[in-house]
């Protein structure tokens, strides 16, 4: 049996972050009472100037900007890609790790999560998506106004930047039209 929850954008609520360089719209994660306790958390963050980033040890990272220019990281002393919209890129949370923004402020996004205690899956869809998912938890992260998805036999509608979360036993159909991201991950 399925658990879903509709996350709206207008409820996340907004903490700062570990370094005090800015903050993050948290949109949810697995529990733990810190920013060093969770398992996995989604968030979104604004950038407004170049900078550090906050470490955090024993995580892996996956971050995405959503709007403005891109950037490019510095991760212990190697600069990456220039990261443009919608295209993800990883790195390790206890990394020394700096931005340096191309052209002003952005918005990203950011899955942050323990490999030791979790599997984790991202991917961006753009065109209209049936699949079938065995995670333990399926989200479902909306970049456009009006998104349908349809998780077995229940139908939402997800506004920009709202989030579906699945918590499921067994095996999820999703149908899925509109650009997203889909994570999925179950415990180790």
């Amino acid at each position: 049996m399925n658990s879903i929850k509709h996350l709206r954008a207008s409820g996340y609520p907004r903490m700062p972050w570990k370094n005090g360089g800015g903050s993050t719209e948290e949109i949810t994660r697995d529990g733990g009472d810190s920013l060093d306790s969770f398992g996995w958390r989604l968030s979104i963050a604004d950038i407004g100037q170049s900078g550090g980033f906050s470490s955090f040890a024993g995580y892996q990272r996956i971050i995405t900007v959503l709007q403005g220019a891109g950037m490019v990281l510095n991760i212990d002393g190697t600069d990456s890609r220039e990261l443009q919209p919608f295209d993800p890129f990883a790195f390790k949370g206890d990394s020394a790790t700096a931005c340096t923004l191309m052209a002003g402020a952005i918005r990203d996004f950011n899955l942050i999560y323990s490999p030791a205690r979790y599997r984790a899956r991202l991917q961006w869809l753009d065109t209209p998506q049936r699949l079938f998912s065995a995670a333990q938890t399926v989200l479902v992260f909306s970049v456009v106004d009006a998104l349908t998805v349809k998780a077995d036999t229940a139908a939402q509608i997800l506004g920009l930047y709202d989030c579906l979360q699945i918590e499921t036993d067994g095996l999820t159909e999703l149908n899925i039209d509109g650009h997203c991201c889909l994570i999925e991950i179950s415990a180790v």
